[in-house]
């Protein structure tokens, strides 16, 4: 998509701090950070949110955490969280799918 800031990033149009890249997926440091670590997952693909994982592309969703697996692996962290929001109202502001890793800190319980 053009004016997507996320498929900027996979274009190399944005600059990003990356992490992790392969054939499928980027990830990158978090500009807003919300915890020490703060890493976003996310495919080349462009896919708005969770909801275009259909059957052709369950697979991409496990690459996705088997990427958020080994950037927290690669961070030393023991625990972490990842999150997906999907939609306004559940607080996604890009609307190109993304997990966020996070860790770092205590995690509270419930999230928001």
């Amino acid at each position: 998509m053009k004016d997507c800031l996320f498929c900027k990033i996979v274009r190399g149009e944005i600059p990003a701090n990356k992490v992790h890249e392969d054939e499928r997926a980027i990830a990158f440091e978090d500009i807003g950070p919300q915890a020490p670590t703060h890493t976003l997952v996310i495919p080349k693909e462009h896919l708005s949110d969770q909801r275009g994982i259909d059957e052709s592309r369950a697979e991409l969703m496990g690459h996705l955490i088997r990427v958020a697996n080994q950037v927290a692996d690669k961070k030393g962290l023991k625990s972490f969280r990842t999150v997906i929001n999907t939609g306004a109202q559940a607080g996604q502001t890009v609307f190109h799918l993304h997990v966020h890793l996070l860790g770092g800190r205590p995690m509270n319980w419930p999230p928001g």
